[in-house]
């Protein structure tokens, strides 16, 4: 295994320290699949190094979430990362992020009231700690991200603009099932049948999609077809349906530009996001 494994702070910055050239760095919480794959190639075909990181974050989970059910895939995590080609492995420990008198959070104050802020209220002030925090240690000059959260690759964008990080966050498109499900580590939770079944969430989109491009301007016509459509399907419950401009999150009425229509839906327990674009 020529992948380097990383548990110490100082350990990393040791052997990063040596490095020439840029940095790529994909942060995540495990159970790695095909799409953190896309993400890590599209890494390692643009920066001369690559880090990977894996950390469970607490922060970004409230009481009645699914923290201490999120799935973990240690092995097969390693063994991946290795046939790709990554670098470097970074797998803090809780204590290590997080330490007894840790006390300072970050918040940002407009892109994350909207869709997962709403539904979810704590999540995005422990994503961007935590994302700050491993900015910090890897030290990266790009980082990369997925487009199924959509939300989160714009607030951490703003996270970095704001505050003039040395880095360029890159968007990634959405790695799919071969039923249209985003791939998810909480994928875990279905069987084949229910991946299939799934792709429904996403058909749902594509069909909004369309009848934007056909002429369609109420907003609110757009979400009643999704519900509708989502109904069909016993078992999926609807946590929201929005349309928002496409830059700034603003839930919109008229569609006259550009928008991403998103959706939270729960299936067995299990909490699923997906999106999809409409350029106009």
């Amino acid at each position: 295994m020529f992948l380097k494994i990383f548990k110490s702070i100082s350990k990393y910055r040791a052997w990063s320290s040596s490095l020439e050239g840029s940095i790529g760095f994909v942060p995540t919480m495990g159970a790695l699949h095909e799409g953190h794959a896309s993400l890590i190639k599209k890494s390692i075909s643009s920066c001369k190094s690559t880090v990977v990181s894996v950390f469970i974050n607490p922060k970004q989970f409230s009481a009645d979430e699914d923290f201490d059910f999120y799935p973990q895939k240690n092995n097969e995590d390693l063994l991946l990362l290795d046939s790709i080609g990554v670098d470097a492995l970074f797998v803090p420990d809780k204590n290590l992020i997080y330490p007894k008198n840790f006390s300072t959070t970050l918040k940002e104050s407009r892109l994350s009231k909207t869709l997962e802020g709403l539904s979810r209220p704590h999540f995005f002030e422990g994503v961007l700690t935590v994302v700050l925090k491993l900015f910090n240690i890897i030290s990266p000059t790009s980082a990369f991200f997925g487009k199924k959260d959509y939300q989160q690759l714009l607030v951490v964008k703003k996270m970095v603009e704001d505050l003039n990080l040395n880095l360029t966050v890159v968007g990634c498109d959405t790695v799919r099932e071969k039923g249209g499900l985003a791939m998810s580590s909480r994928n875990e939770a279905f069987n084949n049948k229910e991946i299939s079944f799934l792709g429904c969430i996403y058909d749902s989109l594509k069909i909004a999609q369309n009848k934007i491009r056909l002429g369609s301007k109420k907003s609110s016509d757009i979400k009643k077809s999704i519900d509708i459509y989502i109904s069909n399907f016993k078992g999926i419950s609807v946590d929201y349906i929005e349309v928002s401009d496409l830059s700034s999150l603003k839930s919109i009425e008229i569609i006259d530009r550009s928008v991403l229509i998103s959706i939270a839906v729960f299936f067995k327990k299990t909490r699923l996001i997906d999106n999809i674009e409409v350029i106009i």
